[in-house]
């Protein structure tokens, strides 16, 4: 039986463990394209100015050469996550030449996918292996949904609060162990509840005709030039997005009923070949087409909502990683970037999903059995194409569940947590966030992507019209905001840094790329 949340929260009061949970920290990724004055994939190289996307901790590349992704340091508070992101939005966009950041998650017009540049990173061994990553991702999936773009939600509690938590819960294992099985508790009601996110926050109902070529699938006309899902919220984490098929086909996914179990999950899909990318060829005429013919390159290509995280040294494998030291942070992957806000996100959504890794982590988190894993999957696909449908059911524990009423219970079981994070203190952003979002699932014309859809409709604007309107009102904002010297002369120096790292990398490399690839998979 599952205490209530103001019963575990008073339990943790009294315990004095209450303070240690305001001590989280925030990290944020963001991706962009960038995009030429007619609204087009750039074809220009990564800006020199910017630095090596090898090396550079703040400013590197995805998928592309023109993918940026912004990347915050773990932060105190979502305010100052957010602050140091538009600090890094302002450089970027001070140094770019007659471009513009794409708005939205779903990219401007692709005229094919050889127009998309794979993200070049020196000539070192360690760059050319992102390259070749990137190449098999072409292949093995095409270019086109490799440049869609998100934003990521890093955090992490406390060093502090997790012994204070060990021996509130009488736990006796060793400590990173603890620590490991509790971030897997918080990960699976993730998992369990991540719908929510595309239904608040996705902003991606439409798209470009020319994202999905001839194939419209069940998406409709909107007009001319754009597809849409008429209840879509996010069709980025829908089944046009980025999805493992593959995997499923091959009966591989990863196991999250404990680290053990998904460091060998993933293992096993990194080490049993495919017979489909046998096909392609691993190296063709002297090029890698790709790093390996197995099920996954490396362990970033299982595409999941939710990942844990370790602290890399080196060039180290991410499971190795795992298995030495534990998760050190969760990665939530499921924001879309919202073309409202010029910084694709906003404080009251970090708040909200600050409070929903709370709830997540004290809630009973069972292992994950085959038939739930089958709900998670079409819960998420329901919501993505079709969550302000009204009367949606879901599937929970092996039930249909009206999404609103599942909603409302989350909110409102998150509301003692809201409080706890607000401190008492007479501004409550945390509870406003859950209360706001509350009224989001009263009212599904309120979400971004009903909004979006909406703007669309009272302007006449396609999808492509709509997002290039919104990144020039974002160039405006941030070219109105120059950088304060402090962090100008910071960022200036993070960007010789970086090449100069890049530089001191690619010197250093004493053996060839087969034997690099050889050495790196043999962790």
């Amino acid at each position: 039986m599952q205490p209530s949340s103001h019963h575990i929260v008073s339990r943790l009061d009294a315990a004095g463990i209450a303070p240690l949970l305001r001590q989280g920290r925030i990290g944020l990724e963001k991706e962009c394209l960038r995009v030429n004055r007619e609204g087009q994939i750039a074809q220009t190289p990564h800006p020199a100015a910017l630095g090596s996307p090898l090396t550079h901790p703040y400013i590197t590349t995805d998928y592309s050469e023109a993918l940026l992704e912004l990347i915050t340091p773990p932060c105190e508070s979502s305010a100052e996550a957010l602050a140091f992101l538009c600090e890094v939005q302002r450089f970027v966009y001070a140094r770019l030449q007659d471009e513009l950041l794409w708005s939205g998650s779903m990219p401007c017009v692709i005229p094919g996918e050889s127009s998309i540049p794979l993200a070049r990173y020196g000539s070192s061994n360690a760059g050319t292996m992102k390259t070749v990553y990137r190449r098999g991702l072409g292949y093995r999936y095409g270019r086109t949904m490799q440049v869609i773009a998100g934003v990521h939600f890093n955090y992490s509690l406390s060093d502090a609060f997790w012994p204070a938590l060990q021996q509130f819960e009488g736990d006796g294992r060793p400590l990173q162990e603890y620590i490991s099985a509790r971030y897997f508790d918080l990960l699976r009601n993730m998992l369990r509840i991540g719908w929510l996110i595309p239904y608040l926050f996705g902003a991606s109902p439409a798209v470009c005709k020319s994202f999905v070529g001839g194939d419209a699938g069940r998406l409709e006309p909107f007009d001319e030039f754009t597809l849409h899902a008429p209840y879509a919220t996010s069709l980025r984490m829908g089944d046009i997005g980025y999805q493992n098929n593959k995997e499923n086909e091959n009966g591989i996914k990863a196991n999250y009923d404990s680290l053990e179990k998904y460091v060998a999950s993933l293992e096993c899909a990194i080490e049993t070949p495919c017979p489909e990318y046998e096909k392609i060829g691993v190296k063709v005429d002297g090029q890698y087409r790709q790093l390996n013919a197995n099920i996954l390159q490396i362990e970033n290509e299982y595409y999941s909502t939710v990942r844990p995280k370790p602290l890399l040294q080196g060039n180290e494998k991410p499971i190795r990683a795992l298995q030495r030291e534990g998760v050190r942070y969760l990665e939530l992957r499921s924001l879309d970037v919202s073309a409202f806000d010029p910084l694709g996100v906003n404080e009251e959504q970090l708040c909200f999903l600050e409070v929903l890794m709370l709830y997540c982590l004290f809630s009973l988190s069972p292992p994950v059995s085959a038939i739930e894993r089958r709900e998670i999957d079409f819960n998420e696909l329901e919501t993505a194409h079709r969550g302000r449908e009204p009367g949606l059911n879901l599937m929970r524990c092996g039930r249909a569940m009206a999404l609103r009423d599942w909603a409302l219970e989350v909110c409102e079981a998150m509301l003692p947590y809201a409080r706890l994070l607000d401190g008492g203190a007479v501004a409550t952003p945390y509870s406003n966030a859950v209360a706001r979002q509350r009224e989001v699932v009263l009212n599904p014309e309120l979400t971004p992507s009903a909004r979006m859809l909406a703007e669309m409709r009272e302007n006449g604007e396609s999808f492509f019209s709509f997002a290039q309107r919104k990144a020039l009102e974002h160039q405006r904002y941030f070219e109105a905001q120059p950088l304060a010297a402090e962090r100008e002369a910071m960022l200036q120096q993070e960007v010789a840094r970086s090449l100069q790292c890049q530089r001191q990398i690619e010197a250093a490399d004493t053996v060839d790329f087969d034997h690099y690839l050889q050495h790196y998979f043999s962790q």
